[in-house]
């Protein structure tokens, strides 16, 4: 049995085309560095955030170009975030903080790789880095009430020298 040319075309293209979607789902889960949100941040009581770090949301210098940012989503704003902007240094490492009060919130830093389910009493944690100044939006991408569209913040990175203390 002979096999014509345009089915051994056809089948070498098939072949290609599934080596091709194998080669690129494998790159993007471990080539890429993209990892899961996992639960390293630990738990808080979401009735009682005033007796935690979160009593006072904020960023907070622990090291040298490295900074704490503790938030707090509730419906509909970020604290801090939404009534002042989360104000970070340029050429810094920011671990983010993240926890619910009331409801299911999603924090989603526009533009970067932050992008976390805030669920109450769970901690998200997420490490970036800053290295250029710049302004970045803060948006809830889950429904968490009829205030939802509202729900927004921002982050600005400074440069260095005009950084006087967080939020």
């Amino acid at each position: 049995m002979e096999i014509h040319r345009f089915e051994k075309l056809w089948t070498a293209a098939a072949l290609l085309l599934i080596v091709g979607l194998i080669a690129t789902v494998t790159y993007g889960t471990v080539g890429a560095g993209v990892k899961m949100v996992d639960d390293s941040g630990g738990t808080v009581d979401a009735g009682s955030l005033g007796d935690t770090e979160f009593g006072d949301p904020g960023v907070t210098q622990v090291g040298e170009n490295q900074y704490e940012v503790h938030v707090v989503a509730r419906q509909f704003l970020f604290q801090p975030g939404t009534t002042s902007p989360i104000r970070v240094p340029a050429n810094s490492e920011v671990t983010f903080y993240i926890t619910s009060a009331d409801v299911v919130h999603g924090f989603e830093v526009a533009g970067t790789n932050i992008n976390v389910m805030v669920i109450p009493g769970q901690v998200a944690e997420i490490t970036v880095r800053f290295d250029d100044p710049g302004q970045y939006g803060i948006v809830c991408h889950e429904y968490c009430g009829a205030g939802h569209h509202t729900m927004a913040g921002q982050l600005v990175v400074v440069p260095e020298d005009e950084y006087e203390g967080g939020s």
